[in-house]
């Protein structure tokens, strides 16, 4: 039975080439692409392909908050981040997600399928050019993904008020959830908070900039 994906990258040229290429292989079936998020979460929703080809950085949210989406649902479907970011935060980043595999855009196609199949088995895949080794030179505290939002709010220059507005919670919540990002991560401040989180991949760099034109994903 032919292993069923969906591609969901916001490059017209990527996605034309990998879908000729999955075309001529026996053993694949592309149940369509995705130019951004939120297409590739309602996409996601709707066929629960074996595999997902996830881009990290997308229109609306990256693949990496869509990785959890997928994961907090229940929806059994290996997610194998195809990217090319290879800093440490964002392999981070993708396993804490929930992805089952990470792979490089200039990794050869023999390679891809290789990684296709091995998460779709429900094994892990790294890229070869990716040491397993520097993944786990510290152990960081996980953020409750509440700490987490306030943690990117506040780093994005957001006021108190102005984040318990959009999150709906207290100003004395959005104080109480900081100082347990503080104690969790063993910062004195916002500043050190954001670079220890930065570094162990809890949160992204294009996090920090905010983009009027980025859309949250529906609930």
């Amino acid at each position: 039975m032919a292993i069923t994906m969906i591609l969901a990258d916001d490059h017209p040229m990527t996605r034309t080439g990998l879908a000729y290429w999955f075309a001529q292989r026996e053993g694949f079936h592309l149940l369509g692409e995705a130019e951004n998020s939120l297409e590739a979460w309602r996409m996601i929703q709707e066929h629960k392909p074996d595999v997902v080809l996830m881009d990290i950085e997308m229109p609306g949210e990256n693949g990496i908050l869509v990785t959890q989406r997928v994961k907090a649902s229940g929806i059994k479907t290996a997610i194998l981040m195809l990217t090319s970011y290879k800093a440490r935060q964002y392999v981070l980043a993708s396993l804490r997600a929930g992805a089952s595999g990470f792979i490089l855009k200039t990794a050869p196609l023999e390679e891809l399928e290789k990684a296709i199949t091995a998460v779709k088995n429900g094994n892990f895949y790294l890229d070869p050019k990716i040491s397993y080794n520097s993944l786990y030179l510290q152990k960081t505290p996980k953020l409750s993904p509440r700490e987490r939002e306030v943690l990117v709010l506040t780093a994005q220059g957001i006021s108190g008020k102005d984040a318990s507005d959009a999150l709906n919670i207290s100003e004395r919540t959005v104080e109480a959830h900081l100082r347990a990002v503080y104690s969790k991560l063993g910062a004195r401040n916002k500043t050190e908070a954001v670079l220890i989180a930065l570094k162990s991949g809890l949160i992204l760099l294009d996090e920090l900039s905010i983009d009027e034109g980025d859309k949250s994903l529906p609930s």
